[in-house]
């Protein structure tokens, strides 16, 4: 780990970040910036107790509840961006909920779970949810793009989902179709079915934008 890597770790966490990791993209995702070619990969785990209300179909606790962790990634992203500058690097804060807008929705700047695959976090399960090596599906995440020269300091990991299908069976849109998980953010599951559901049965709650129940079954949660 660089000293500079190490200082970032530090800062994130202390800024209530629970993982963070490291990565070179190769190219960046900002065609109008090509210097922001590595990230800062950041997570912050959802609270079991909560997950514990989803029950069917999310809870107002839940919804509540994932809006602060977006708040509290966006907030560490940002400040860890401007220590990024501090030290004399652009940085660029993507944020933890991101759209591109009404013509691409379900696409963001960058894929977080891509940089946090590359940055040896986790993998992309069968359910498309990012599997987290320490917490499992209970992690949402923000990524920070930068010019420093960073590296991951772990392998990219080729694990997997095994033969369970939990989330696929438990999933109330049938929007998973995945048969094995992926360490390149690529979709194995239709977000666009997944939305349309949401904002048809669970209007009343955030007018539909939370679910969760593919989160709370999946066993990778228990390690």
């Amino acid at each position: 780990m660089t000293a500079l890597q190490e200082q970032l770790k530090l800062f994130a966490k202390a800024q209530g970040a629970d993982v963070c990791g490291f990565c070179d993209l190769g190219v960046s995702p900002v065609k109008e910036l090509p210097t922001l070619s590595h990230a800062v990969s950041i997570g912050v785990k959802l609270s079991d107790a909560v997950l514990a209300t989803i029950d069917g179909a999310p809870s107002f606790t839940y919804f509540q509840h994932y809006r602060a962790a977006n708040a509290l990634l966006d907030q560490i992203a940002f400040r860890l961006s401007r220590e990024l500058e501090k030290a004399g690097y652009q940085a660029f804060p993507v944020a933890a909920s991101q759209s591109l807008g009404k013509h691409n929705p379900y696409r963001g700047v960058v894929s977080h779970k891509t940089v946090a695959c590359l940055s040896g976090l986790g993998f992309v399960g069968k359910s498309g949810l990012f599997l987290s090596s320490e917490y499992g599906s209970k992690l949402r995440l923000a990524t920070v793009l930068t010019n420093a020269p960073l590296e991951s300091e772990l392998p990219v990991i080729q694990n997997g989902c095994g033969d369970c299908t939990l989330c696929k069976n438990a999933c109330p849109a049938g929007a998973i179709y995945g048969e094995k998980p992926t360490t390149d953010g690529q979709r194995n599951f239709d977000a666009e079915k997944c939305s349309r559901y949401m904002k048809e049965h669970f209007q009343d709650i955030g007018r539909g934008s939370v679910c969760g129940i593919c989160i709370k079954v999946c066993p990778k949660n228990k390690l």
